[in-house]
């Protein structure tokens, strides 16, 4: 069997699924199997559409063609002519089946756990990392998103040891999850007294947010300690032992929350956390096997790879995993650039899955 044979024999199958489907909802028998049913045939709604469109184009094709051998010569003039337009589109309609068709990252609807942390570079790295954090607030504005802050701690200078926000929206994980690992600046810092340029870092963790359901959680395996809150420096924001840490024992994951007053909003903060954190080592290791698999990959997603250095003195951000280099750092650091990334990003792995299907 060709490969276009098998290509139109799925397309096929799936139209035949689509209307079984509409048929066993207009069931009244349905009942318990009504939610399931129904988000299959919504999520196989625009696939059929786009197959539609495909088909009746190829229809039309056969049409023309048959009217291309007729002996009047104006109608076989306006039947070549469009022809060679419909045979133009053809492919379009055929990419557009295929980008249809490419699985979902069941996590690209959910909202998002943001974990910045400053790395190499001391005072500087922290700084930094707060331009980042800020960066994505600014981001998050843009696109109508709820930025919360859910964790800061600050450091002497006023940066970002680590900072920790919940983004909710539609499509934040799908639009941010490529900002993932470690981000470096290339800047004179304004500690640097001899004008030299100093290299720092700082890590990002988008997680996408899971839900009690997604992750089952013992309170067998956590341990809570609380302890009084304090600012930069030991400094006492609150006087009762209201902040909150959580040691997950089986993974050895840790979850620090003191940005409420309450020590009951601190926990179920921490547990937020921590659900999204067990929930993305669990999506992890269920797609290392197809990661490796696939020929190529625009970021694995992991913390330690470099993904994209920001040069001050030379105004402008490089992405080193589709080798992008914008020349507007403020408007990058604003976040109203982010986005030229981020679609470069997603285009590239569209492309890539696409040629691992092909």
């Amino acid at each position: 069997m060709s490969a276009s044979s098998s290509f139109d024999e799925k397309l096929q199958k799936l139209v035949r699924r689509h209307a079984e489907l509409a048929h066993r909802l207009a069931e009244p028998a349905a009942g318990a199997e009504f939610a399931k049913l129904s988000k299959e045939y919504s999520e196989l709604q625009p696939v059929v559409a786009g197959i539609e469109d495909l088909t009746k184009a190829r229809q039309e094709l056969a049409e023309l063609a048959a009217l291309a051998a007729s002996p009047e010569s104006e109608m076989r003039a306006l039947a070549l002519s469009e022809s060679e337009a419909l045979k133009d589109r053809l492919p379009l309609l055929e990419q557009r089946v295929r980008i249809l068709l490419l699985p979902k990252d069941e996590a690209d609807e959910r909202n998002a756990i943001l974990e910045v942390r400053a790395g190499t570079g001391g005072d500087e790295a922290a700084l930094f990392a707060a331009e980042l954090f800020r960066m994505y607030q600014r981001y998050a504005q843009l696109h109508s998103w709820r930025f919360e802050v859910m964790d800061v701690s600050e450091s002497d200078l006023g940066g970002f040891k680590e900072a920790i926000a919940s983004i909710s929206g539609r499509d934040v994980f799908a639009r941010l999850k490529f900002e993932s690992g470690v981000h470096r600046v290339q800047r004179v810092p304004a500690t640097e007294g001899s004008g030299r340029i100093h290299t720092s870092a700082a890590t990002v963790a988008v997680l996408p947010e899971a839900e009690e359901v997604d992750i089952a959680i013992d309170e067998k395996d956590l341990r809570i300690d609380v302890f009084r809150s304090s600012g930069p420096g030991g400094q006492s924001v609150n006087t009762t032992d209201s902040a909150v840490r959580i040691t997950h024992l089986p993974s050895g994951i840790v979850v620090s929350q003191q940005d409420e007053k309450s020590q009951h909003k601190n926990k179920a903060k921490a547990m937020k956390v921590l659900r999204a954190r067990l929930y993305e080592r669990e999506r992890a290791a269920r797609d290392s096997a197809r990661a490796a698999s696939r020929k190529s990959q625009v970021g694995s997603g992991d913390r330690s790879e470099r993904i994209r250095t920001y040069n001050f003195p030379q105004g402008r951000v490089s992405d080193h995993r589709i080798n992008l280099t914008l020349y507007k750092i403020d408007k990058v650091m604003a976040g109203e650039a982010l986005d030229e990334f981020i679609e470069a990003l997603l285009a590239t792995d569209q492309a890539a899955r696409l040629a691992d299907i092909e």
